[in-house]
């Protein structure tokens, strides 16, 4: 049983065990909690009509899968406590007064969810081809990425992401398929709302129960993301593709939070649900941080080998930049929004005061350059398996590769 807090209310989530703390957090999960991962499709930069493909046409870069590289959360420039008007210019979304367009950041897809931002990795990635073509959605699953004739099934008024890959291999040189799934069919955002549910209103631990879940899935989850790099061979083998004229780049996923003795927030009160919007227990952080989050990285890991394609290790790429992170800080007044000194993730805002809550425990603008800097890095080795990391203290041009474990 984890220990008991003080019942002080602090910031603009007043927190306490009521029916309305409760319904705040079932609003968390009924939202889909799109927290952890959600991609969609549509092309960043238009794609063209001709027929093209190996060697001809405009080359390009494709992002597929879920909200973890769709760009969920870019509309943040690191978390603050104002509520109005820009939010300490952490919105971008915001036009004047009170009036807020998401479309500003995710163009189109604000409306169906997949939540494309204009910071998103294959964009903010720079000169990696002539053309960023984001099919990625927020929310999606394996089914998602299939195309239709294995199985796949559309998400959000889109077709399967392999389906679409075909049509962007037919009218462009693609140079660069990066791929980030798995997260939802693990069920990520059910983890993070139980065990904000174990912190908030039944004062227990998460991890014991949610790492025997995991463990029950992941070997049919992992079976299913070799399958997504299957069809996505299949798709460009049908397009007149050799292997050798494209790569593929399997991704893993960043920790949004920090480990429990790196949290600016005490456990004993309720400053993490209302300040810092990380609602979890010591314990509970370090096995998300030191256990889940690595199992995750080693078994993609293991699937990019099988399959022959690259593997970019996230695990420690948001280090020190999470959410209530001692190393970052919130963006008030006197500390401006900053990717030196601003988290790098969005926090848990339960009351939908700034936006949905599906952009919760996602990288934000910042991030999401961090990111961008990451696969631009990666493009620049042909061969080899690669971890990226942030430099502490410096933005997203500070990030750089090492070995991959």
């Amino acid at each position: 049983m984890a220990e008991r807090r003080s019942s002080a209310v602090i910031g603009f989530r007043t927190a306490s065990r009521s029916k309305r703390s409760r319904s705040r957090l079932r609003r968390l999960a009924a939202a889909g909690m799109a927290v952890p991962l959600a991609l969609g499709a549509v092309f960043t930069a238009g794609a063209g009509t001709a027929v093209a493909g190996p060697g001809q046409g405009p080359t390009a870069v494709v992002s597929l899968g879920d909200s973890y590289i769709s760009g969920e959360a870019g509309r943040w420039k690191g978390n603050s406590l104002t509520n109005s008007g820009s939010r300490d210019g952490t919105d971008k979304a915001w036009v004047s007064g009170s009036t807020y367009d998401p479309a500003k950041v995710y163009g189109t897809t604000a409306a169906n969810g997949c939540h494309r931002s204009d910071s998103a990795e294959v964009k903010s990635a720079g000169p990696v081809a002539d053309v960023a073509i984001n099919l990625a959605c927020s929310g999606a699953t394996t089914d998602n990425v299939f195309r239709a004739v294995s199985g796949g099934v559309g998400f959000k008024g889109e077709a399967p992401q392999a389906d679409q890959l075909a049509a962007v291999a037919a009218s462009h040189d693609v140079k660069l398929i990066t791929l980030s799934i798995g997260g939802n069919d693990l069920g990520f955002a059910d983890i993070i709302k139980e065990c904000a549910y174990d912190f908030v209103v039944w004062y227990s631990y998460c991890y014991d129960d949610q790492q025997y879940a995991v463990d029950q899935k992941i070997d049919g989850v992992m079976a299913k993301v070799g399958k997504a790099v299957d069809e996505i061979r299949a798709v460009m083998a049908a397009a007149g593709y050799a292997n050798g004229d494209y790569r593929i780049v399997l991704q893993s996923y960043p920790s949004p939070i920090p480990r429990g003795a790196e949290n600016r927030h005490p456990q004993s009160d309720w400053s993490r649900l209302n300040t810092g919007g990380c609602p979890f227990w010591d314990r509970d952080s370090d096995w998300a941080r030191d256990s889940l989050i690595p199992q995750l990285a080693n078994r993609i890991g293991g699937v990019a080998r099988a399959k022959g394609v690259q593997f970019l290790d996230l695990r420690d790429m948001l280090q020190g930049r999470e959410v209530c992170a001692k190393a970052s800080k919130l963006v008030s007044p006197t500390a401006p929004a900053s990717a030196r000194t601003s988290e790098w993730a969005r926090w848990i805002d339960s009351n939908e005061t700034q936006g949905p809550v599906q952009e919760s425990m996602h990288p934000n603008h910042y991030g999401q350059l961090a990111l961008g800097r990451c696969l631009a890095l990666l493009n620049a080795k042909p061969s080899g398996d690669f971890s990226c990391r942030n430099t502490a203290g410096g933005d997203h041009t500070g990030m750089y590769l090492t070995p991959a474990p």
